[in-house]
């Protein structure tokens, strides 16, 4: 079979909206075929399109010859174009089908399939990885990133409402945003430079200009850890503002999360029904626990942990058990464990203005109050075994008059994973990358 050209036809109908309102109208819907039935007399054809999926039913009554003997021809996942009259019946999938009175074939698919694009036959997550284009034409995936797409146009939408202004920082950096040496170097001409593991130090810089900004843009981290919740090429939602604390910022990250869920619950009905989940149910304010009492809490279940410890993935699982479908703060961190530009608390060098937002076990958010003094960054980086001389850039903007400001990063990956309670954060990304992952 050849392919042939699109000429004149042009789509009047998403699948969506073909419904037995429209019996007896003729209309022209484009997609792939999911699915193909062929009983002698009747052939079924499913046709998939961004919108959903629409029966395309030929017999030898209503079907010219030459449309039913091409239909008989077609393979699955080709790409077609029908024109065809809309029959209103009880038995068709959501009562409503097509009767084709034309076909064009407009890109073939090649067999045999890496895998079943229905579902039927189960596929492992490398297998639909490697396929991912394939994998993405079921309808749990494409439910999952259209939930994702509503999620990023709810976050724009309220932090656009509450005045902050969106940015674009440097991927290409010249020294870590955050220390470390979890860093990708890159060849920059004569120079050695780095892809950027955040916009931290940027975002503070531009609330001396904007007062409130943010950025949704990806950030790399060149971590060799292989685990269902970390990725080297991620997204985070970062959030600065200026003349106010973590207090402030805290509240701003709650209320942002409630719209989330509003809009989706408003909105994505039909994609949560198809993942077959309930969202989370939250409760404002939501609660803070201190970084001392999360350490006597999990004391108390059995785990050991010192004071100043940092949480390992072990004592996430202990504190997910116990805050079982919940949000929640941790904040007053120990301040060794915590970024040199995160402020230490009050007079107290051992705790700081620092809040993680956790769901269960999972760390969705990091923020905090920021180093404001000058003198005081310099002490923090040269605790932190960094070199002031390398920040001089940031350093400047002190000179410039910096007022006290606090904000965050969310991982826009692991909310997915929370809100839709999937267990790898690969299945909530599009071409996900990890240490063994490069392609597709």
């Amino acid at each position: 079979m050849s392919v042939e050209f699109l000429g004149d036809w042009r789509r009047t109908h998403y699948s969506s909206v073909v419904t037995p309102d429209l019996d007896g109208v003729e209309v022209t819907v484009f997609g792939w075929i999911q699915d193909i039935r062929d009983h002698g007399n009747i052939i079924f054809l499913t046709l998939s399109d961004k919108e959903g999926l629409i029966q395309i039913t030929g017999t030898r009554r209503n079907t010219p010859p030459e449309v039913m003997e091409k239909m008989k021809s077609l393979s699955r996942q080709s790409a077609i174009g029908v024109k065809g009259v809309v029959s209103a019946r009880v038995e068709a999938p959501r009562g409503v089908e097509v009767i084709p009175r034309e076909i064009k074939v407009l890109g073939l698919a090649s067999h045999p399939l890496p895998l079943d694009p229905t579902g039927r036959v189960h596929a492992e997550i490398d297998v639909r990885l490697d396929a991912r284009i394939l994998d993405l034409r079921r309808p749990e995936p494409r439910a999952i990133f259209k939930v994702r797409h509503k999620v990023v146009s709810a976050i724009r939408e309220y932090l656009d409402e509450q005045g902050f202004i969106e940015v674009h920082t440097p991927k290409i950096i010249a020294t870590a945003a955050e220390g470390g040496a979890a860093l990708f170097p890159v060849d920059y001409f004569n120079s050695r430079a780095y892809l950027a593991q955040s916009p931290e130090l940027y975002k503070e810089e531009l609330i001396t200009v904007f007062e409130k900004v943010y950025e949704i843009g990806t950030y790399f981290r060149a971590e060799e850890s292989h685990t269902r919740r970390h990725l080297n090429e991620f997204i985070s939602v970062d959030v600065e503002e200026a003349f106010v604390d973590y207090g402030d910022v805290m509240k701003l990250q709650e209320d942002l999360l409630a719209y989330v869920l509003r809009k989706l619950s408003d909105e994505c009905m039909d994609q949560l029904n198809i993942l077959k989940v309930n969202l989370p149910k939250i409760v404002l304010p939501l609660k803070r626990y201190k970084y001392s009492e999360i350490v006597d809490q999990l004391n108390k279940n059995g785990y050991r942990l010192e004071w100043g410890e940092d949480l390992s993935t072990s004592a996430y699982r202990v504190l997910g058990k116990i805050h079982r479908n919940e949000f929640y703060f941790i904040i007053d961190w120990p301040t060794e464990t915590r970024p040199f530009y995160v402020k230490p608390k009050g007079d107290s060098s051992q705790t700081c203005e620092a809040f993680d937002l956790m769901y269960e076990w999972l760390e969705i958010t990091s923020g905090g109050s920021r180093v404001d003094r000058k003198e005081q960054m310099v002490e923090r980086l040269r605790k932190q075994g960094l070199d002031p001389a390398n920040f001089e850039f940031h350093l400047k903007t002190y000179d410039y008059g910096m007022p006290p400001h606090a904000g965050w990063g969310l991982g826009l990956d692991r909310l997915l994973m929370a809100l839709l309670r999937i267990g790898n954060i690969r299945e909530v990304v599009l071409f996900p990358r990890d240490r063994f992952r490069l392609t597709p």
